[in-house]
């Protein structure tokens, strides 16, 4: 159920063959959520610029049911910000990350909704 969804004017020669697959278990574990419902998608080669710069840049937005909260997505931040850094070159300072946490009521799942699906 967590979608996390990155941005990036990086080029899809530069992103790491192995990078959702990377990300999957670091999101898994931020989140407390099992791996197997995890979602990391890329969107590489965006016409993007930050700052008035065209240097590396991105921009994110991480969906989740609960696990979300003022404390909970400065620990988020903090791994997902270092994980861009190292395995996309983009510093900390050239991305932005907007976290949305859904009631289970607004995500479907194998033909219902989670609220459903978790009680």
């Amino acid at each position: 159920m967590p979608h996390l969804r990155i941005e990036t004017n990086v080029s899809k020669s530069k992103i790491p063959e192995d990078f959702v697959s990377k990300a999957i278990p670091i999101l898994a574990n931020s989140l407390g959520k099992p791996a197997q419902f995890c979602v990391v998608s890329i969107i590489p080669d965006v016409q993007m610029c930050f700052g008035g710069s065209n240097a590396p840049c991105a921009t994110a937005s991480l969906m989740s049911i609960g696990a979300l909260g003022l404390n909970e997505n400065k620990k988020h931040s903090k791994v997902l910000f270092e994980l861009v850094e190292k395995e996309l070159g983009i510093p900390k300072d050239r991305m932005y990350i907007t976290y949305q946490n859904e009631p289970s009521s607004n995500v479907g799942f194998k033909g219902t909704t989670f609220h459903d699906i978790i009680g």
